[in-house]
């Protein structure tokens, strides 16, 4: 499955920094908002709970000029809605972050709303976020 994905930092970099600090294997997942805010993070995930806080992900963003550090636990509670592009698969980041993409066949479909709604031009597939990787759901999607 070929997702694409816009994220805030390079990726590559905090998976290694802190793949070597924690002594466990860290991955990037995606970047998202969490809730129905306008705060993206780039969102990572590890096989096993982190030893002082409990938490299996954890997203890096910037707010003010800042880099902040949070539990993204929640990440699996949130559908994701894609598009077809000649790319991959696009989501929407957050709300207002409308995506536009031309298709193999030269179409335009277009995705908004990160977590807070799907506003779509085309066909939508659902995805959530299982244990690090996105999911295909099938059937009706829970809001």
């Amino acid at each position: 499955m070929n997702i694409k994905h816009d994220p805030i930092f390079k990726t590559d970099v905090i998976e290694d920094m802190y793949s070597k600090k924690d002594g466990v294997d860290i991955k990037y997942v995606c970047t998202t908002a969490l809730k129905a805010d306008n705060a993206p993070m780039d969102i990572f995930y590890r096989d096993t709970p982190h030893p002082e806080f409990g938490n299996r992900y954890f997203g890096v963003l910037n707010q003010g000029g800042r880099n902040f550090i949070t539990n993204a636990d929640a990440v699996e509670d949130y559908n994701f809605a894609m598009v077809e592009s000649k790319d991959g698969l696009v989501y929407s980041s957050y709300r207002h972050d409308c995506r536009i993409v031309e298709t193999a066949s030269g179409k335009q479909n277009m995705i908004d709303g990160g977590r807070a709604y799907v506003r779509a031009m085309g066909p939508t597939r659902q995805f959530v976020v299982r244990n690090g990787k996105f999911e295909e759901v099938t059937g009706e999607v829970d809001e």
